[in-house]
């Protein structure tokens, strides 16, 4: 029998007073220093009246890049009157770059390049600019730190006019995200591979710098979504660690079921927006979990808390969420539901919004009818190890398939070798981050894991004679996907000389015939079977039969 509603809701507070997301006690920073010398970009008669009303900053001046809005002559002598002292530049805006404490705004001045902060107040930099600009003009879905836009919205002007006397000092910010180079997928030995996390920062604040993966922690608003992206791990959020929002979730869930014997349903949402927008009257059986942003959490943790006994899983997506994260939200769900279809389980993870969480009980009332999940016992090691387990607990408590799931663009799949131009030369295992690709150590082969595989395309881009391809898919099969598969095998080339192995078979039988013919080697062709050492030693008995013959 079910309990009611208020029991539910007194027993999802008892569990969330117990369970707490482990936090670094002291989490790496990054600060902001500033004086507070502004600049304010816009029409002119705009930002002159901002300006005089901040009046207490170190410094101000204004870059007037629109017509005056209003020619009423009262109007404009308010306009002369406010902040007389603060002088208006009209050069064309050349590039505006930088954060809190730290804006290079880049103007055209006497037909030449210069830097603003130079020019009107003698300064390294502006630290704080105030945007009322018809268009941003920094045009960012997460602007930098110290940046308001507000256009000719007058209550963006209100709370910015408020916001900006109090950014004069040193400010900390944590370190949200770590980079693991060792695992990273993005490049080997001058080679790109995967770009996930490039292609889907709204901050801009992700670079490939001299071919490695760097993010620069001043402009990181910690959306999370590259971590989610990024198929190695290779980027983990820190605030929480990936382990320790795996536990919490476990936690929660399995505290939650042993209280009310109740599948719970998760409720993923911000820390802004959507933590104003949930309250104690949301039903009991909804657990509410709180992150930076709501692309923290992703598909792995998704589907480890259904594995975990949870009943759906709902993120909310509300109005203040970057349409690059929203546009990656829908596309994990996507994939998602699809797999749990796949394998003979509901859709039981959703993307909702506001007017939804509103009224939850058709949702609600859905996922009750569906059959509960027996908890799963297994912990979380990595993301990728966390995912499969998740998958195949759920897959072998509904359908049980063996289904290969073919998709595009996903970081799970096989990598195929055409055996017969392959010389096992092991340039794609060099290259491999995650050792999916495994050389037969004494023995000349190559092996594959497939669940190890994130399909970069390293190996493809390295392999010299360009045999190797590529298949995404997802392989629900996991005796075989886990299975360490032989690509190519064969006996090594023996020396002719000594007997000793040095080489492989293909390699050498592709030397002969690349180089066989030349007249370079058609006097030597049998050195090419021959290892090193027996090499250089018939080259000098050569000479000592025929000391002219190597200068003939």
């Amino acid at each position: 029998m079910m309990l009611a509603q208020p029991e539910l809701q007194l027993a999802r507070s008892d569990v969330q007073g117990q369970t707490r997301i482990l936090q670094n006690l002291i989490p790496p920073t990054v600060s902001y220093s500033t004086e507070g010398n502004l600049l304010l970009i816009g029409p002119e008669d705009l930002t002159r009246l901002a300006a005089g009303q901040l009046a207490g900053m170190a410094g101000r001046a204004i870059l007037a890049n629109g017509a005056i809005t209003n020619q009423d002559e009262s109007y404009l002598e308010q306009v002369m009157e406010a902040a007389p002292e603060v002088e208006s530049y009209y050069g064309k805006l050349l590039g505006i770059k930088g954060f809190l404490g730290q804006f290079q705004v880049s103007v055209d001045h006497n037909g030449q390049a210069a830097e603003l902060s130079k020019v009107a107040l003698r300064k390294a930099h502006f630290d704080i600019v105030l945007d009322m600009s018809s268009d941003p003009c920094i045009q960012l879905e997460m602007l930098p730190p110290g940046y308001f836009y507000v256009g000719e919205d007058s209550d963006k002007l209100a709370a910015a006019l408020e916001e900006i006397p109090q950014l004069v000092g040193q400010f900390d910010k944590p370190r949200y995200v770590k980079v693991n180079s060792d695992i990273c997928a993005h490049s080997r030995n001058g080679i790109e591979g995967c770009t996930r996390c490039l292609n889907f920062c709204p901050a801009d604040a992700i670079k490939s710098v001299e071919q490695a993966i760097e993010i620069d922690p001043y402009l990181c608003h910690g959306a999370g979504s590259c971590t989610n992206a990024c198929p190695t791990g290779a980027l983990s959020y820190d605030l929480p660690t990936p382990q320790a929002l795996h536990s919490y979730l476990n936690k929660l869930i399995n505290r939650y079921l042993a209280k009310t014997n109740v599948a719970p349903v998760i409720l993923f949402h911000d820390a802004n927006q959507g933590a104003e927008l949930i309250n104690e009257a949301l039903a009991g059986q909804v657990l509410p979990v709180e992150l930076e942003e709501i692309t923290v959490a992703g598909i792995d943790h998704w589907m480890t808390a259904l594995a975990w006994g949870a009943q759906q899983v709902l993120v909310l997506n509300t109005a203040a969420t970057a349409p690059t994260l929203t546009q990656m939200l829908n596309g994990e769900v996507a994939l998602a539901n699809t797999l749990l279809e796949q394998i003979g389980q509901p859709a039981r993870i959703q993307l909702i919004d506001e007017k939804a969480l509103a009224n939850l009980s058709p949702i609600l009332e859905e996922s009750a009818a569906w059959s509960n999940t027996t908890p799963a016992d297994f912990a979380v090691t990595t993301k990728r190890n966390g995912f499969y387990a998740a998958v195949d607990y759920l897959n072998e408590q509904a359908a049980n398939t063996k289904d290969e799931l073919a998709l595009s663009n996903i970081p799970y799949g096989e990598v195929t070798v055409k055996e017969a131009g392959c010389t096992l030369c092991m340039s794609c295992v060099s290259t491999c981050p995650t050792q999916a690709l495994l050389d037969g150590g004494d023995s000349p082969a190559l092996y594959f894991v497939e669940q190890d595989c994130v399909q970069c395309g390293l190996c493809e881009a390295a392999c010299p004679e360009k045999v190797i391809s590529l298949s995404p898919r997802i392989n629900l099969d996991k005796e075989s996907r886990q299975a360490r598969k032989t690509l190519k095998e064969e006996a090594p080339f023996e020396c002719i000389r000594c007997g000793a192995p040095f080489a492989t078979q293909s390699m050498v039988h592709r030397m002969l015939e690349m180089v066989g013919t030349h007249s370079a080697f058609s006097a030597n062709i049998e050195r090419l079977k021959m290892c090193g050492d027996c090499r250089v030693k018939d080259m000098f008995e050569d000479i000592l039969e025929d000391p002219e013959k190597q200068l003939r």
